[in-house]
């Protein structure tokens, strides 16, 4: 009796993309994505880990003279944890198509799929857009609620123009007991950096190719950073050893050819092996967390927060 729904399972089929393909992968995927760049990566062999956080801070005391009760004092600490969620992409062909074209069409698409992951991650740590419930609030929001955002042009030029700007940023991290290590900004602010100017003209000289103060600084893939509008973010600036990606290392590329591809009604939109066709699938899988610990020189939990925002006026 003829079937319709077989599909190709984890038993039936290895990976067609030998091993060191995905780990150039994820390397191109982390060159591509600015949170992978800056993010502390850490790798996990599960899908969560544990990650204890510093949540109280000993305290010293002066004993009052030589007969005086020493204070007692602990430290606390919180669990957060990093649970992996997947990106993933099916892209499906024709194997007439495949067979008439003049070039590598698979090795075309690889590069625009690592890069849409890349986009996917960012938006997702950074913005909040389309974020698994398992990951916790994203930086841009988590920052604006800690009150760490001031808007572009708060300084005028005989302050600094932007560059004070992203100087106020700092202060706003530092305030919060972290370091400031590196920027993420949206592709305009290159404009504005390379403008800056001191009142004679001269270019600053704070500023170089691809940093600030000598920290890094990276740009989001092409798109993704969401529109430019009033009030929106334009670059983050922070203590991105805070900020910790958990990567799998199953990045994979599989090719499916015996396999119906649904929508999420269930209905069968392709099917693989009755219409010759094949399909490309890749999968990643991440985790994301920000410490936060406390420390003394912000014990508050809700003023504190290793990452500031610079917005759109």
């Amino acid at each position: 009796m003829p079937t319709y729904n077989s599909v190709i399972s984890r038993s039936d089929v290895q990976a067609l993309v030998p091993e060191q393909v995905s780990t150039a992968m994820l390397a191109s995927v982390a060159y591509q994505s600015a949170a992978l760049s800056l993010f502390r990566r850490v790798p996990m062999s599960t899908n969560q880990t544990r990650m204890p956080v510093l949540a109280a801070l000993p305290i010293a005391y002066f004993v009052g003279g030589d007969t005086g009760l020493k204070q007692t004092t602990k430290a606390a600490w919180d669990n957060k944890f990093l649970n992996v969620e997947e990106i993933a992409a099916i892209v499906p062909i024709p194997e007439a198509v495949l067979d008439d074209a003049t070039f590598d069409a698979w090795g075309s698409v690889q590069p625009l799929l690592e890069a849409a992951i890349a986009q996917k991650l960012d938006a997702a740590v950074l913005f909040g857009v389309t974020k698994p419930a398992s990951w916790p609030t994203d930086i841009v929001t988590a920052a604006r609620a800690a009150g760490n955002e001031i808007d572009r042009g708060s300084a005028t030029a005989a302050e600094g123009g932007i560059v004070e700007d992203f100087n106020m940023l700092y202060a706003l991290v530092e305030e919060g007991g972290f370091t400031p290590n590196g920027v993420i900004a949206r592709t305009a602010v290159k404009a504005r950096l390379r403008g800056a100017r001191d009142t004679t003209g001269q270019a600053l000289a704070d500023l170089s190719a691809g940093t600030i103060w000598g920290d890094p600084l990276r740009f989001v893939v092409p798109g993704g950073w969401p529109t430019a509008a009033s009030g929106a973010a334009e670059a983050i600036a922070g203590d991105f050893n805070q900020a910790i990606l958990g990567v799998r290392q199953d990045i994979t590329y599989k090719v499916l050819d015996q396999a119906s591809l649904t929508d999420d009604a269930g209905v069968v939109i392709f099917n693989l092996p009755q219409q010759d066709m094949v399909a490309l699938r890749v999968v990643a899988r991440y985790a994301y967390q920000v410490a936060n610990p406390i420390n003394y020189e912000q014990p508050s939990e809700a003023a504190r927060f290793p990452f500031a925002v610079l917005s759109a006026p």
